[in-house]
């Protein structure tokens, strides 16, 4: 087996440790960062994400194999800035203001990385202008909004309100999800996208793309 199908095997089971290894000696042995991005990591977590669908994975299988491609990536990282490698988009990840859980909204980040995009994370308790502030100065063309309480849940309505009037939404695509989020609500709200679980919220991002 080649190193970067070990690559993708070690992160598709969780393995971190091995992982890193694999990926130094992958980089020693002149193996291009692209292609152990894209043909190791991003691979493997377009795998685990399959196995989450069919019911094979549940969120801490998909936890523990996106730590493994995250301690990759960072290794990885300054091999790809060298090759000069383009991430595919920019998302500007959070959990809305007074909402301070974050695994959820750190699978999704995780998950979004795995996909191949450059995830400005701004951590829990997200107010709008924050949001705002983001946007103006990372330049992504996605925003996510994560809720896991319904109280916190009117805040990302009030993000996107925010966005609208400093007059950048139509630069941007929001996509929310969370527990008690709902496509309806999402709807409601004048959100582009709802997803269901990180594993969706990743392909549903792709597919927001211009």
């Amino acid at each position: 087996m080649d190193v970067v199908t070990q690559i993708r095997t070690n992160v598709i089971e969780g393995n971190a440790p091995a992982t890193l290894e694999l990926v130094k000696q992958a980089l020693t042995n002149g193996i291009p960062a692209e292609q152990i991005l894209n043909e190791g990591l991003i691979a493997a977590m377009a795998h685990v994400g399959k196995l989450f669908e069919e019911g094979e994975y549940y969120v801490p299988e998909m936890l523990i194999a996106a730590r493994a491609m995250k301690g990759g990536l960072e290794l990885l990282r300054p091999a790809l800035a060298a090759a000069k490698v383009q991430a595919i988009g920019k998302i500007v990840i959070g959990t809305v203001q007074g909402d301070l859980h974050d695994i959820g909204k750190n699978l999704v980040a995780m998950m979004m990385e795995g996909a191949g995009f450059e995830v400005i994370d701004l951590g829990v308790d997200v107010t709008p202008e924050k949001f705002v502030e983001a946007i103006n100065a990372h330049h992504p063309q996605l925003v996510g909004c994560s809720a896991l309480l319904t109280t916190t849940m009117p805040k990302m309505k009030a993000t996107i309100n925010a966005i609208e009037r400093a007059g950048i939404r139509s630069r941007v695509k929001v996509l929310v999800g969370g527990a008690p989020v709902t496509a309806r609500y999402a709807s409601e709200i004048g959100a582009d996208a709802y997803a269901p679980d990180a594993s969706a919220a990743a392909s549903i991002a792709k597919s927001l793309l211009p």
